[in-house]
């Protein structure tokens, strides 16, 4: 869309906002859409020299918020070739002071830099960054806010505190108005019920524009309450008014008037009209001149109000009595244009745009066409940019009837222009498309104009077309068409339509797909059929363009050439050949045929002639001594051809010779009697499948039938009964039936079969009848119920059953619980913080319910108890003191119970008792007292123990135990020696360490003691070595260690050997050898069958050798 005037756009250089505008009015401008939003380009020139381009922001300035005293900063990054010229402008004001505004470059950051060396609060204002060259101009917008701060501030705060003083005081003076109640004010988290008046009476296509400019993006969350206030405020209107219709919010007009307005027809034409803004009554009168004002025409009613100002912006109500019928929110935003839209001029079907740059960032603007609001929709495309600043209004397929001017409103300010649509002369309603073609089919080009009238003309490659050159031209209306009834190659080219200057082309492609020969194909579709071992042979001409790709496939797999499979193919043809083909070669063949232009494909069928399959078994359909009667099903595969008949052959049993059954020919039915049998011998039958061909291969031989007359079916079994049974089955036996002639024949095997006591169907256990009288049955549930029964049978079919007169359940014979485990403890001793586990083993059947208590009450739930049909464990991680106590298990089933007390004692090693006091009441006695041990009280079978030692014999021994008080009298005290004393603590762990006594003793007067020494006399300890003890035999068990030892004597001592089977052990490390005073020991670690035989202990020393020997055992 382009804009003229006779100004040179390089005459204008604009560096102040005064020049920027006015460069904005009168320079040519095509604007363009930049890469970063909020930005504005203009181009000066219609055609761009190569290499240059117009000014852009690669990064535009920000908005900032400052505080008052402080620095502000607008940075922007801008390209173009050739490099832009940067300025900076502000909507109220200048910035060509130095020293207040001081602009740079920064070479390092590459940006341009609006300094504003010291804010204040009349600086609040848009700013705006212009980036020119002698190619066009860019210019983008950013906001500066202002904090203020000191006492500024709070002299307005005062005011504002003192504003309701003064406003008390106004009141006195003012004449009372009417007043209408106010909407309640907005708070945190609710509607704002602003927002729901407005949508009350407006039409659901502005609900979105409405909900828009409170925020709200998404409404349908408030429909529902929505409704109920419509048809509540609609019982209210209806009161009053009789139809209520084309409600209208308020928008400022391009006459400079804010009008809303509504049709309505009223039940009383007398009734009282208020119109209310903020809840205060608006006088008004019809006069236009007025300030507000009623225009009433028919029906509809208009309200206006002149010249709409700031101060005019509010929330405005329309009463009729007390019922509402209007409520439009006039907001009056300070805004303006920094370009306003431009007069465009736009040929006929074409679109042609307008577009305005806002100071502020508005959600809509209001664009009208002389008295008309325009609507997004068909005809009217209207977008706003991402900042708000940008809005653009298309006018779609121009006419002339949108000549006229068009008018930009925001808040109270108006931009106009006005669009001229001139009319192009004829064009084309829909143009040439290029078109594809086969070689030998038609081809049709078709174009549409907009006039009826006009002629054209028709070009290929540029030469002029007429009937002659071998087309049809056909001329319908508005409507031309040239068509080519056989396409050949070379009528591939552009062509060309022209009228009235207008020209329209499209190319026609003409292409060669591969073709077959209809009667080609007829012959080559028909199945091939040869006999196996033969050459199949296909055939097939073709045309089309080349090159030709050609692929052949058996059954959907790929032939490629090989031994078996030959391919030949020319330009126009393609062979295959199959060689020496089996029955698996059968099955579909086809043949692929592709170019640029397409593919084509034919198929075909080969049939391999062979020898058929095998039929199925032959089954017995019945026998007696002189004949029996067979029957088989056909086989699958026939070979290719019909099947004319069966050969059936025979074998008796234990020969190896198969006989032909039907000497006189094919056997034409699936059935046949065999008459030549012997009465009583066993015969196998088989049978092959005959076609053109031959015969096949035989089936598999039937079951062995014996030539002998049916039998009756066996009578019932007796003697039934259960030997043995557990949880997962039954042992049964039984005596065979007895045969009766010509009633029950003797059986040949048996069935057993059981059914669940839920289920009213019986299972059969085996498939295959059994010949003895007895079975096991596997594979049962747990303690479930069955019934059971066992069926006699024979060739002659199956007897009655015989069964149980109760049902049997699942588990072994009923065992009353006892435990098994006579060396079981029953007093178990664990030191604090270890493991407690008891095992307990038991029997019982049915499986018991099993319970323990601590104390006669259930066990706490620290304690884990393991159960399975055969034992229990009861398992106490980490034990404490409160663990002791007498734990019972109880074991109960429906035989019985019986139950086993273990009392387990949780200790620790005692403390050692308190210090220990000596008193001596009587000569030769000394009674000891001391303190109790501190765990005295918690441990009921905690007791002391006494020892002494003298100074004579300088060994401990024990005086006194199992002491359950804290004082001990000792006698046998002697004068003249020293004694200590110890007391211990002691429990089921162990004593305490001790706590010893003062030393205690009696003074003994001395006297002469005379010793009289005997003469000594020498004496030879000497001796040959001998045995006090000898070997012994021993039995030890396989797996666990045995123990050997003797004792001997003799001096000087004897050197000591053992041996194995007469080889020494002392220097093998598979067994442990000690020597102490005299005892010599064999320990064998782990016996094995290796260590079974003779062991012989060998002493010796200079007076001679002694030996002895025993024998070992090994019991497995």
């Amino acid at each position: 869309m382009t804009s003229k005037t006779n100004q040179d756009p390089k005459a204008f250089e604009p560096h102040t906002a005064e020049s920027y505008w006015y460069v904005l009015v009168l320079t040519v401008a095509i604007k363009k859409r930049s890469r970063v939003p909020g930005v504005m380009i203009t181009q000066y020139v219609e055609e761009m020299p190569a290499g240059k381009t117009t000014p852009d922001f690669t990064r535009k300035p920000m908005s900032v918020t400052a505080q008052e005293g402080k620095k502000g900063f607008f940075k922007a990054m801008v390209s173009g070739e050739p490099a832009p010229t940067v300025t900076w402008g502000r909507n109220k004001g200048e910035v060509d002071d130095p020293q207040i505004y001081k602009s740079r470059y920064d070479e390092r950051a590459q940006e341009h830099i609006l300094e504003i060396l010291k804010i204040k609060p009349d600086q609040a204002d848009t700013y705006k960054c212009i980036a020119t060259n002698e190619y066009g101009m860019a210019v983008c917008t950013a906001a500066l806010k202002v904090i203020e701060v000191g006492l500024k501030k709070k002299a307005q705060a005062a005011n504002a505190n003192e504003a309701p003083q003064d406003f008390r005081r106004m009141l006195k003076k003012t004449v009372v108005v009417p007043r209408k109640k106010k909407l309640p004010p907005k708070t945190e988290g609710e509607i704002d019920p602003k927002l729901l008046e407005l949508l009350i009476n407006a039409p659901k296509k502005d609900y979105e524009k409405i909900c828009a400019d409170f925020g709200v993006f998404d409404f349908r969350w408030l429909l529902k309450r929505l409704n109920q206030l419509k048809k509540e405020r609609a019982d209210e209107q209806a009161k009053v008014v009789e139809q209520l219709e084309n409600v209208k919010q308020i928008e400022v007009k391009p006459n400079g008037r804010a009008e809303f307005s509504l049709d309505m027809k009223l039940q009383d034409p007398n009734s009282a009209i208020n119109l209310y803004k903020d809840g205060e009554s608006v006088p008004y009168g019809d006069d236009e001149n007025s300030k507000h004002s009623l225009k009433k025409t028919g029906t509809k009613y208009v309200f206006s109000i002149k010249d709409p100002q700031p101060e005019d912006a509010g929330f405005y109500q329309l009463d009729v009595e007390d019922a509402n019928v209007l409520a439009t929110d006039f907001q009056v935003p300070d805004v303006d244009f920094i370009a306003k839209i431009k007069d465009v001029k736009a040929f006929e079907s074409e679109d042609a745009i307008f577009q305005c740059v806002l100071s502020t960032p508005l959600n809509r603007i209001t664009w009208s066409k002389e008295d008309s609001s325009l609507e997004h929709g068909d005809k009217y495309e209207i977008t706003v940019s991402e900042d708000k600043l940008i809005h653009t209004l298309r006018v779609k397929d121009c006419k002339i009837a949108d000549d006229g001017a068009y008018y930009a409103i925001a808040g109270i300010t108006t931009s106009s222009a006005s669009l001229k649509v001139e009319d192009c002369g004829v064009q084309f309603v829909s143009g040439l498309s290029d078109t594809v073609a086969n070689v030998g089919e038609r081809a049709e080009l078709s174009c549409k104009l907009s006039s009826e009238t006009s002629d054209g003309r028709w070009y290929k490659d540029g030469k002029l077309l007429t009937n002659e050159d071998g087309v049809t031209i056909i001329k319908d209306g508005a409507c031309h068409r040239l068509i080519i009834d056989c396409c050949k190659k070379d009528d591939a080219a552009v062509y060309r339509f022209e009228a009235e200057g207008r020209k329209s082309e499209a190319t026609l492609h003409i292409q060669d797909p591969p073709k077959i020969d209809a009667d080609a194909l007829g012959k080559f579709t028909k199945p091939i059929i040869i006999k196996a071992g033969e050459n199949a042979e296909w055939k097939l001409p073709f045309s089309g363009g080349a090159p030709m790709n050609i692929q052949w496939y058996k059954d959907d797999d790929e032939l490629l050439p090989a031994l078996n499979v030959k391919i030949e193919t020319s330009a126009t043809e393609s062979k295959l050949r199959l060689v020496k083909c089996q029955r698996k070669d059968g099955g579909e063949v086809k043949i692929k045929i592709k170019n640029e232009f397409g593919t084509t494909e034919a198929i075909s069928k080969l049939i391999v002639l062979g020898y058929p399959g095998s039929p199925t078994a032959p089954k017995v359909v019945s026998a007696f001594k002189d004949c029996i009667n067979l029957t088989w099903c056909p086989p699958c595969d026939t070979g290719g051809t019909k099947i004319v008949g069966y050969n059936l052959e025979k074998n008796k049993k234990g020969t190896n010779y198969w006989s032909l059954v039907n000497q006189g020919g094919p056997i034409t039915d699936t059935k046949f009697a065999v008459e030549d049998v012997i009465e009583g011998a066993a015969y196998e039958f088989r049978v092959s499948a005959i076609n053109l061909s031959g015969a096949g291969h035989p089936s598999l031989p039937c079951d062995t039938v014996i030539a002998r007359d049916p039998m009756k079916p066996p009578g019932k079994v007796t003697d039934l009964k259960l030997t043995s049974s557990n949880y997962t089955t039954f042992s049964l036996a039984w005596t065979k039936p007895k045969e009766i002639k010509g009633v029950e024949d003797e059986a040949q095997g048996y069935y057993v079969e059981i059914r669940p006591i839920e289920n009213l169907e019986w299972t059969r256990c085996n498939a295959i009848p059994i010949p003895l009288t007895s079975y096991n049955v596997h594979g049962l549930k747990a303690m479930a119920t069955y019934w059971v029964r066992v069926i006699a049978t024979n060739y002659g079919g199956d007897g009655e059953p015989q069964g149980f007169d109760n049902y049997i359940i699942a588990m072994p014979p009923p065992v009353k619980p006892n435990f098994k485990d006579r060396k079981m403890k029953t007093f178990v001793v664990v030191r604090s913080g270890n493991t407690v586990r008891l095992n307990i083993n038991f029997e019982a059947s049915p499986v018991p319910q099993i319970s323990w208590l601590k104390d006669g009450i259930p066990v706490a739930k620290h304690v884990t108890i393991t159960n399975s049909d055969k034992g229990s464990q009861l398992l106490i991680p980490t034990s404490e003191r409160s663990d002791s106590g007498i734990y019972t298990i109880m074991v109960k089933n429906i035989v019985g119970q019986a139950s086993i007390n273990v009392e387990i004692r949780v200790t620790d090693d005692p403390k050692p008792p308190g210090p220990v006091e000596l008193e001596q009441n009587t000569p030769g006695t000394v009674t000891l007292s001391w303190t109790p041990s501190p765990d005295e009280k918690r441990d009921d079978r905690l007791h002391y123990m006494v020892s002494k030692r003298d100074s004579f014999k300088h060994t401990w021994r024990t005086v006194a135990d199992n002491l359950f008080n804290n004082k001990f009298t000792i006698i046998n005290i002697l004068p003249g020696r020293e004694y200590n004393f110890r007391v211990f603590a002691k429990n089921d762990i162990g004593p305490s360490p001790p706590s010893e006594s003062p030393m205690f003793g009696t003074k003994k007067e001395k006297g002469k003691f005379k010793v009289n020494m005997p003469e000594t006399k020498s004496f030879d300890f000497q001796s040959p070595p001998s045995f006090i003890v000898p070997l012994k035999r021993r039995t030890a068990p396989q797996g666990y260690e045995c123990y050997i030892s003797c004792a001997v004597k003799g001096d000087p001592a004897p050197r000591v050997t053992w041996y194995h089977n007469n080889i020494s052990l002392n220097t093998n490390t598979n067994y442990h050898i000690t020597n102490v005073c005299g005892v010599c020991s064999l320990l064998i670690l782990r016996v094995g069958p290796t260590y079974d035989g003779e062991y012989k202990v060998v002493i010796e020393n200079k007076l001679g050798t002694s030996e002895s020997s025993m024998t070992l055992n090994v019991r497995e």
